[in-house]
């Protein structure tokens, strides 16, 4: 400490010690404990008070009130009905782990109502998800990497798809066109030797 602050305590001790004896009988061997005692209790620090115990949050409603409906969740914060949670507990900037926490509700509380949430399963049966997805893509991962393992890695190239021609067995048959010989070349004529006159014409 300063020299400014215990002149400051040592008067301080003073003025305490003065009012005490004016107004008890102090014995004069004690005296010196006295001061001595007043003095060291001025030099503690000052403790600062305790904060105040955080108080358990008031739940709007009780566990089991909550639950009551299988349409809706009342909330444990404004006590309002939902069918899901989360979203309302967005809005108060908290999850639902911790909003488990705060109002010391067990880990398998519902944040989803239990029939919305049976209408959200039916729908998707109806849709046809869940176990048609998850039997087609463990067999669609199987394709590939069994097509990666023959080509070494790489993905084979998709070849084109031929549109099988239809064949109608029961329609007739039509003949096929004759084929027209080809003629063979006549002989060329032989010349005609000149007719020889009856009578030649006597000169």
């Amino acid at each position: 400490m300063t020299d400014g602050v215990n002149s400051d305590l040592n008067m301080l001790a003073v003025q305490l010690l003065s009012a005490y004896v004016a107004n008890n009988t102090v014995p004069r061997e004690d005296l010196v404990e006295l001061i001595r005692s007043t003095r060291a209790a001025l030099d503690e620090p000052v403790k600062e008070a305790a904060p105040p115990a955080e108080q358990p949050p008031v739940a709007a409603v009780s566990v089991r009130k909550s639950l009551a409906s299988a349409d809706h969740i009342l909330s444990m914060i404004d006590g309002k009905p939902y069918k899901t949670l989360k979203r309302h507990l967005a809005t108060h900037g908290m999850t639902p782990d911790e909003y488990r926490t705060k109002f010391g509700l067990p880990k398998t509380y519902p944040m989803v109502a239990p029939s919305y949430s049976e209408r959200r399963r039916a729908v998707a049966k109806e849709v046809g998800l869940g176990q048609r997805r998850a039997e087609s893509m463990p067999a669609a991962g199987a394709t590939k990497e069994k097509t990666k393992s023959v080509n070494g890695g790489k993905a084979a190239p998709s070849k084109p798809r031929t549109v099988p021609v239809s064949v109608d067995t029961t329609a007739p048959v039509a003949p096929a066109p004759a084929v027209k010989q080809p003629k063979a070349a006549k002989a060329p004529s032989k010349a005609r030797a000149p007719r020889k006159t009856a009578a030649r014409k006597a000169d």
